[in-house]
C-alpha cells in the first residue's frame, strides 16, 4: 500500500482545514476513499471532492476510473476544486 500526500487547493483547502494530508491507498480511489473516510463529517469537503478534478504525481487523471490510476509511495494528489471565469 502507498502513502500518498493529499495537497487542497482553494475552496478545498478551506474545506479540509488543512493545505495537505498523508493517506494511504494503492489507487487514487483508495486514497480518496481515506479521505473520505476521515473527513466524513465534513460535507462540505465532500460536496468539494465531488467536484473536484485531480492531479496524480502532475498527471491529469482525466475521466480515468480512479481505480485504475495507481499511486506509487510518496505520490502526490492535487485536488482542484472548480475555478470560475475563463
Amino acid at each position: 500500500m502507498a502513502s500518498a500526500t493529499i495537497r487542497y487547493w482553494a475552496a478545498a483547502k478551506e474545506a479540509a482545514g488543512t493545505a495537505e494530508e498523508t493517506v494511504d491507498g494503492a489507487t487514487l480511489a483508495e486514497a480518496l476513499d481515506a479521505v473520505r473516510s476521515r473527513h466524513g463529517a465534513n460535507g462540505r469537503l465532500l460536496d468539494v471532492l465531488r467536484r473536484s478534478s485531480f492531479l496524480v504525481d502532475e498527471v491529469p487523471a482525466g475521466r480515468r476510473p480512479h481505480g485504475e490510476i495507481m499511486l506509487a509511495d510518496g505520490s502526490s494528489v492535487e485536488v482542484l476544486p472548480p475555478f470560475a471565469g475563463g
